[in-house]
Formats: C-alpha cells, structure tokens, sequence
C-alpha cells in the first residue's frame, strides 16, 4: 500500500480513474500491431513477428512500453484488489507471464547482438515490475524472476565499463533507469544496489549548476536535471542530498507544457514529460526536512505538472495513450517515494 509520506505528497487516485488507467493498457499488452520493434536479425530466420520474438511483452507498440503496461496492471490489482478492473488486469497478467514465454523472454534478451536490447529504460521498468509483483505476494513473481536476473545480468556487465553517464531526456537516459532499478535492488539485490550507488557517486556527485534553462527538449518525456536529482535523493544521505541539491539546482523555473499534435508519437512525450517531472519533483521534497525553504515550492511546481500531466491522459490517441497512464499511475500511486 502506499506509505503515510506518499498519501501526503501525492493526489489520491480514485477506483474510476485507477480503472480508467489499468483500461488502456488492457487495451494494448496483447495487441500486437502497430509495432515497432528494435530487433537484431541474425538470420532470416530471425524475420518472425513480436508475438514470437518476445512472447510476454509483444503488445503496447513496443516492448518497454508493454512492461510497464504490465507493471500499471500489477500496481492497480494490488492497490485495488477489490476492483473489477483488478480482476482483469490480473488475468492479463496471468496471459503474459507464463513460464514458456518467460523462458523465451529470457533467449531473447540473451541472443547474439542483443547486448544494448532496451538499456537501460525497458531494463528498469522491467526490474519495477518485479518490484512492484514481489511486493504485492504475487505468484507471479518467481515466474519472472528469470527474466529479472538476466536484466540484473546485463545491467551489472553494462555500467562498470560506462565511462559518462547519458544525460538525455529520453530511454538512454542514465540516471532514470537507475533510479528505477535501485529501488527494485535496495529489496532484492544488495550487490546490484552498491554498485549503483557507486557508480551514482561517481557519475553525478561533483555536478553543479545544471543548465535546466535548457530542457525541455522538444521530445523530452524525462528531465536530464530532474532525473539526476530523483536518482541522488535515494543515494545520498538527507543532508549531504539537500546540499547537493541547492548547488546542483539552485533555481526551479519549470512549467507545465502543452503538446502540439497528440497525434505525433514524439510530440506527445512531452505529456509524459509533465508526469515525470511531477514525480521526480516530489521524490526529491520527499528527501528535503519539512523545513526546507523551497520544499514547499517545489511540492506546489510539482502538483501543477501532475494536474496538466493527468488531464492528458485520455487515451484518445493511440500515440500516448500506449504509455501515458503507466506515467499517470506511477505519479498517482507515488511508486519510488520512500
């Protein structure tokens, strides 16, 4: 369930929009088309459809999209488990993962040429989504555990040989995904979470004065400046991150932004893009003491972001509405505020 600090910072999510959200991605984990898939032929015989190349998370137009499309499933069944809509949801989930398309799942990710195979954005969100079934007792959960072990794998190869940390605003965003799979390593991966902290220490620790003038973007749905300080606040001790934080971000000048055409796939992060921001900024005033003379700013910059993030999600368009109410949840339910 939520924690007492999450229901203080995060607007409630009622049963009709929980449902409403867990509704769109019912709506796309098992349709296959349109997709785009990044896929590494190593043979003509590697010229298959996604329901064969990744059996469990083929659906929502690619497949980072379909597993947190799936982690949005396991989050409102837990949370709503009285819920008709939970019931659906977990029998989608029970669909996907199988053991077979699991084991599958798992040659898939470890076949030839596919060692950059959604790192590290599909890779986190995976990790969350094992999170989020391991900690609602789900049976589920050691059925995916493979898979989580081979994203483990590759992420614990990956980041000991990454010299500079990715600082866009998009998946190859670094400080995002560790974000995401720290959470998921400080319950059930003690190696994996000193080696990110490590490695976070030695990424972003000396930065300063982030140019947030900057951002966005325009096909931004992640902070660069945001998504760092969202990862240094799970890192570093409360006063040692305030610290941080105020050379690093002195100034907040963000504002909620509009989307041109909902209709262009890229366009349209920027939706997503208001959600992350909401989160992010009340992750990082979650690791400030209430006294903190701008915690109160930044809850209120956040709440702004939330409100227009939210009032987007309509899934009138398939080009948000595939990933946009996993975003909504995860600011709605207050997923990674400790």
């Amino acid at each position: 369930m939520l924690s007492h600090l999450a229901l203080l910072l995060v607007p409630a999510l009622d049963p009709a929009d929980a449902a409403r959200f867990a509704g769109l991605a019912l709506e796309c984990v098992h349709r296959e088309y349109p997709n785009k898939i990044a896929h590494v032929m190593n043979a003509d015989g590697d010229a298959r459809p996604p329901r064969d190349l990744t059996p469990a998370f083929y659906g929502c137009y690619d497949w980072h999209s379909s597993v947190h499309g799936h982690w949005l499933l396991a989050r409102v069944s837990r949370l709503y488990p009285d819920h008709p809509a939970s019931r659906k949801a977990s029998a989608a989930l029970e669909r996907s993962i199988t053991p077979e398309n699991i084991r599958r799942e798992v040659e898939y990710l470890n076949g030839a040429g596919r060692a950059t195979f959604e790192r590290p954005y599909g890779l986190a969100w995976l990790l969350t989504l094992s999170l989020e079934l391991r900690e609602g007792k789900s049976r589920l959960a050691p059925v995916l555990d493979p898979l989580a072990r081979a994203a483990v794998a590759r992420l614990s190869t990956w980041l000991p040989k990454l010299s500079h940390p990715v600082r866009s605003g998009e998946h190859s965003q670094t400080a995002f995904a560790l974000g995401l799979a720290l959470d998921y390593a400080d319950s059930a991966d003690p190696e994996l979470a000193a080696l990110i902290r490590g490695r976070a220490r030695e990424y972003y620790l000396r930065d300063k004065a982030c140019p947030a003038s900057y951002e966005p973007s325009g096909e931004d749905f992640l902070s660069p400046c945001l998504g760092e300080a969202d990862l240094m606040r799970r890192v570093l001790p409360r006063a040692e991150f305030a610290a941080w934080f105020d050379a690093f971000l002195p100034a907040l000048t963000y504002a909620p932004l509009s989307v041109t055409d909902p209709t262009d796939g890229k366009l349209a992060h920027l939706d997503g893009l208001n959600l992350s921001r909401a989160w992010m900024m009340t992750g990082i005033a979650s690791a400030l003491v209430e006294a903190h003379p701008r915690r109160a700013s930044i809850l209120a910059l956040a709440q702004s972001h939330g409100s227009a993030g939210l009032a987007a999600v309509t899934g009138k368009h398939y080009e948000g509405g595939h990933w946009l109410g996993s975003f909504a949840v995860y600011y709605a339910t207050g997923r990674g505020v400790r």
